[in-house]
């Protein structure tokens, strides 16, 4: 089985928290994180330096359809950030936890 990680970041931590709990209680994410991070980018014609909540989802290549479209159904910003990994190397407990902790 395929390992990947999604990246996308929300704008606080309540918009995170129900979509991570709903796809991991559902299998389709073996662990998401969730960390407070500082952003700074351009958005409207000028910069922002801004708060933001990285979500890194940790699933398998079949439920990676799921998760990316729960976050664009889900997801306050205009234009969510969904970046997709492909994992090229990963220790093989750590797989076989993923692989076991998803459908």
């Amino acid at each position: 089985m395929k390992p990947t990680i999604i990246i996308s970041t929300y704008p606080d931590k309540q918009s995170i928290v129900s979509i991570a709990n709903e796809l991991v209680k559902k299998k389709f994410a073996a662990c998401v994180n969730i960390t407070k991070i500082s952003s700074i980018y351009f958005w409207k014609g000028k910069i922002e330096n801004t708060s933001e909540f990285l979500a890194i989802f940790k699933t398998t290549y079949k439920n990676k359809k799921i998760i990316v479209q729960k976050i664009k159904e889900t997801h306050p910003y205009q234009i969510p950030e969904i970046i997709e990994i492909e994992v090229s190397s990963i220790n093989k407990p750590y797989l076989k936890w993923l692989v076991d902790s998803t459908l």
